[in-house]
Order: structure tokens, then sequence, then C-alpha cells
């Protein structure tokens, strides 16, 4: 390999999903992940009831037991929720929720995260020290209590609150880029890059990023769990989406003040769907890193 040439990242295809999927629990977490991500696409088609729809819904089925009958005919599977509306369809609904908040605040914090975290690493001097203390500034502060201001400052609606996620969220992915394109900063070809005079974006998003990628991976797959733990947390604490989006948060804040009357349903079954879901994808997320640790690769 010549001086100029970059390391050679890690290739995502079928070799890659075939060594994935020698770990039995991460097969399991990858099938349970897809399944999850697939019965929320499909939602419209697999709900028995849209849980937004007015027209489909009837209080006087509030709070029905699993496996009870309507009036109409209907069969709540799941039971119903306080307000009438099917357990099971607000599940698949409240799934599309979480999900768009987690990937999407993940993503975009990744985004904006990297971008900063190289950028810093590739200036260097007090540019990258006045830019990192931005970044220990921003961790300092604990999470769920700077997204609690940022949502009362803002109101409750989804935007806001993928945008409170994102601002809380973006400075870890700006430290792990910053670490990871320190180390690649020593390499040959990022000094024979510079030496030819190649354009500065074209070393850090050319050279740098491929090479910075698996880590930010990993971190990319356990932010979105720890976005969609964060989601429900304010959701249940009443600053999350509005009553008229369900998510699995709102659902189970729903249901938690019927507990001790022994209506469990309403919060068990979506606390159960939020607790799988967590799992699934953290199950993925720790097999990406035993895989992209080249310590953990050996062990």
């Amino acid at each position: 390999m010549s001086a100029a040439s970059p390391a050679r990242p890690a290739r995502f295809g079928l070799g890659f999903l075939k060594a994935f999927c020698r770990s039995p629990l991460a097969t399991l977490g990858l099938v349970l992940t897809l399944g999850i991500v697939l019965a929320a696409i499909c939602a419209p088609l697999l709900a028995a009831q849209d849980p937004y729809d007015l027209m489909q819904i009837d209080f006087m089925d509030g709070r029905m037991a699993p496996g009870t009958q309507s009036m109409t005919g209907f069969t709540f599977h799941l039971g119903s929720d306080d307000q009438g509306r099917d357990l099971l369809s607000a599940i698949l609904y409240g799934l599309r929720i979480s999900l768009f908040v987690g990937l999407g605040s993940a993503a975009l914090a990744f985004v904006i995260g990297t971008v900063f975290g190289l950028f810093a690493a590739y200036v260097g001097g007090r540019t990258e020290t006045l830019m990192m203390r931005i970044v220990d500034l921003q961790l300092s502060f604990p999470t769920i209590l700077c997204a609690l201001l940022i949502l009362a400052l803002l109101g409750k609606s989804l935007t806001n609150v993928v945008l409170a996620i994102v601002i809380v969220e973006w400075a870890t992915y700006a430290r792990t880029a910053r670490s990871s394109a320190l180390t690649q900063m020593r390499r040959e070809y990022v000094e024979a890059a510079r030496l030819l005079q190649m354009p500065h974006r074209h070393i850090v998003f050319r050279q740098l990023l491929p090479n910075c990628l698996p880590p930010l991976m990993v971190l990319l797959t356990i932010q979105v769990a720890r976005a969609i733990t964060l989601e429900a947390t304010l959701s249940f604490l009443g600053l999350g989406v509005p009553v008229t989006e369900p998510s699995l948060g709102l659902l189970i804040a729903n249901g938690f003040e019927f507990l001790l009357s022994g209506v469990y349903w309403i919060s068990l079954f979506p606390g159960i769907t939020l607790v799988v879901t967590i799992f699934a994808i953290n199950l993925v997320g720790d097999r990406l890193r035993q895989m992209l640790d080249p310590r953990g690769a050996q062990r």
C-alpha cells in the first residue's frame, strides 16, 4: 500500500452479515429489530383500528380487559386504554413514533457531532481546544435535565422532542469522532494527502471519515436505543409527544394511574414492547462493537 493510500475501512457486506450471525444472541437481536421495524412500517395494514381516527374510538370501550369483546363485536386482544383505543393498534402506531424519534434524532446528532469532531481534530491548536471545551460543557449537564428544560421552553411536539434529543446527544458523537480522527491523523496517508495539498474537505470526508466510521456506527446503534428510552421518559413525564400521537412512553404513562386499580394491561404491554425494542437494538450494537473492535475480534 502506498503512503498516500488510506487504511481500508471495514466493509459491510454479505461476509460481514454472516460473521455477525455467528452469535445466536446477535441474530436474535437482528431478527427482533427487523420485525419491530417492519411492524411499525406496516402499522396501517396490521392494526385493526386507527388510534388517530376519532370516528373509530368509543370512550365507552375504555379500559376493556385483554380478550374482551365490545358491544360492536370488536375484540380487544390486548385490551383497550382509558380512551377506548385498541391497545394493540396503539402499540403498533406508537412504535412508529418511537422509532422515528430514535432514528431521526440519532441520525441528526450523528451528522452534527461527527462533522464537529472531525473538524476539531483536523484544525488542531486553539480552535480544537475551544471546540472541545464546548463539547465538555455540553456533556457536563445531565441529559434528562437538559431535555426537560428545552421542551419546557419549546413546548410539546414531535419535532421539538427530536430537536431536544439532538441537542443533548450530538456532543457524544463529537468526542468519539475527534478521538478516532486524532488516531488517523498520525497515519501516513493523511500526511501524504497534506503534502500533496489535497483540498481540506477531501481529506476530512474522503480520507478521515471512512476510517472513523466503525466506532461511530457502533455508537449510532446504541444511541438509537438511548434516544427511544429518552423519548419514552420525556413522554412519561408529560413533556414528550402530544396526546394525539401515542408513543410507547405516553401509552405507559396513560395506564400508570390505573395500576393500583388492577388495570395493568395499559402500561404492561407497551412497557414490554419498549423493553424488547431496547433489548434487541442493544444486542445488535453490542455485536457490532465486538466485530469492529480489533481487540474484541482477537478475543
